[in-house]
């Protein structure tokens, strides 16, 4: 993995040294974020963030770890992720998606690729995992859809497409759509898809203009973008997919990090 991958030397001994202290303390982990972008589509990005990702039942216990070791740390969102910082230097905690779907679970464990990260040979986020938590990254200031074709482009010929439909299972048009974008970015590598793939996904599609009922008041925009439908649920009577979707859902002030859990260490 190219040292310039992270901006500083103080950078680079920070996330390094976090994932070391994880791996001694037995917390399992997956890199993500951009070292693992790098790892499977050879996409250099600098980045000043160490993204990990760890199951629920493990992220208090890292953060325990890592306060004892000298970081800061920090409950952002219950829901999805903390930080844990080193002077300048972070490295964020992620035990699901923003939108509660994507959880982290202990298959991603076991479906991980070894890889090299800041000389550690570490577990990486699957390309199947990676494409299932950033297909619904659609902010206003942020879309991680270019992410997907780059990883689409580069593993799918080797991708456990069973698996990723399964992650996806009612939100397949989802993935749907962000395949459509990608055969139209890269005309030349639509066999990086499988043809029954493709034939599966528009087959559904043709059936969906017969759907009716009750999902005509739902918006699972919700799911896409934090706040870009809140006129959708608050205002024009649009019920929130992610009250049904995601086990535990509260409303998105409720998410807010309790104060006495945000930051601490020195």
């Amino acid at each position: 993995m190219k040292s310039a991958m992270s901006a500083s030397p103080t950078e680079r001994h920070a996330h390094a040294r976090a994932m070391s202290v994880l791996s001694a303390a037995g917390v399992p982990f997956l890199v993500g974020g951009a070292y693992a972008m790098f790892h499977h589509t050879g996409v250099c990005r600098h980045t000043k963030d160490l993204d990990l990702f760890l199951r629920p039942a493990d992220e208090a216990r890292a953060r325990r770890v890592l306060l004892a070791a000298g970081y800061r740390t920090e409950l952002v969102d219950p829901v999805w992720l903390s930080k844990a910082l080193w002077g300048e230097a972070l490295v964020d905690l992620i035990f699901s998606s923003g939108n509660g779907l994507a959880v982290v679970e202990s298959d991603w464990m076991d479906c991980a690729p070894l890889g090299e990260v800041l000389g550690r040979r570490v577990p990486i986020v699957a390309p199947e995992e990676m494409i299932w938590s950033k297909a619904f990254v659609q902010e206003r200031e942020r879309f991680d859809g270019a992410d997907v074709a780059h990883l689409v482009r580069a593993c799918g010929r080797g991708m456990d497409w069973d698996r990723l439909l399964a992650r996806f299972g009612d939100h397949w048009p989802v993935l749907l759509g962000h395949l459509v974008l990608f055969a139209y970015a890269y005309p030349g590598e639509r066999a990086a898809v499988p043809r029954e793939v493709w034939g599966g996904l528009l087959a559904r599609a043709a059936e969906l203009e017969a759907v009716r009922g009750p999902e005509a008041r739902l918006c699972r925009g919700t799911l896409l973008s934090r706040c870009q439908y809140d006129v959708d649920t608050e205002l024009w009577g649009y019920a929130d997919a992610r009250a049904l979707d995601v086990p535990g859902w509260r409303t998105r002030t409720a998410h807010r990090a309790d104060p006495g859990a945000a930051v601490q260490g020195g």
